[in-house]
């Protein structure tokens, strides 16, 4: 029962300053979360998104995904070469038909609580949250994508 409490507590703290209407910045709240919950799989020793395009089955094998220790890095999947990626594999599949989460919801969290407060986090940095692929998207769905550094 203690552990529901706290983590209530702190989903509710992460959660609160996104709901004040605070920005949200790279910076300040999404580099966090990547550190706590992708860096594992992501981090410094991770493929480029180019390196993991030649050969992704081998890098997924060994449970490395394309690198996200950086801004630059993870903008290729928010409104880059790639953009939409970040925001497909994050869903948490009430965007979709099949109603299906993406493959890296689960990670956003312990409890179903945190996964959707970091989703929300994520939200409102992306600001144009899309399913779309980079070729499908409009030159104004691309523009409303903001992602703030800082």
């Amino acid at each position: 029962m203690s552990r529901i409490l706290i983590a209530a507590f702190v989903v509710i703290m992460i959660a609160v300053p996104v709901f004040a209407g605070e920005a949200v910045t790279y910076e300040k709240d999404i580099k966090g979360i990547i550190a706590k919950r992708c860096i594992f799989c992501h981090g410094t020793k991770s493929p480029t998104m180019e390196e993991f395009d030649r050969d992704k089955e081998g890098y997924k094998n060994k449970m490395k995904g394309p690198r996200l220790d950086t801004y630059e890095n993870l903008m290729v999947l928010v409104k880059g070469s790639d953009a939409g990626a970040l925001m497909r594999r994050l869903d948490d599949g009430k965007n979709t038909k099949d109603g299906k989460p993406g493959n890296m919801y689960a990670r956003l969290g312990n409890t179903d609580a945190e996964r959707a407060a970091n989703l929300e986090i994520f939200k409102k940095w992306i600001g144009n949250w899309t399913l779309k692929r980079r070729k499908e998207l409009s030159k104004e769905e691309l523009e409303a994508i903001k992602a703030p550094e800082k």
